[in-house]
């Protein structure tokens, strides 16, 4: 509920968040929704981002969320993103395995939550871009 209340709420402060919005997250075999994925907002003036993430139980612990967040985190990336920001309780340990195992780093931690994030070099993105478009297909 806090995710649809979240996206509501940018829609009405700040417009249609589009592409920086909620994404379904899907089983590649049969189609059926298993969860979502989502940026928090637009990307400020930093270029950073805030994102969350969740699966019914019933497929929690097998890959599914570092496969979404991984695809989220280079959407970002391709979309000028220069870091990305998420949050999990202390006894989460899952999020906290699939945070650490996309390359997010823990940054902070207080009592309530543990920050984690990732930053990508401005001038590293210019290099990839100019790279790939030089690559024959």
């Amino acid at each position: 509920m806090s995710a649809a209340r979240r996206f509501l709420t940018t829609c009405a402060n700040t417009g249609d968040p589009r592409p920086f919005g909620t994404y379904e997250i899907r089983c590649s075999e049969d189609g059926r929704t298993i969860g979502g994925v989502d940026f928090h907002g637009t990307p400020d003036e930093n270029g950073s981002v805030t994102i969350g993430y969740g699966l019914i139980p019933s497929v929690q612990g097998k890959g599914y969320a570092s496969e979404a967040l991984r695809a989220l985190l280079a959407f970002a990336r391709a979309h000028g993103v220069t870091s990305v920001e998420g949050d999990t309780d202390h006894d989460n340990t899952a999020s906290q395995h699939v945070m650490a195992a996309v390359g997010m780093r823990l940054v902070a931690e207080d009592e309530r939550l543990k920050y984690y994030k990732i930053t990508w070099n401005a001038r590293d993105q210019q290099l990839e871009a100019s790279l790939c478009g030089r690559m024959v297909t």
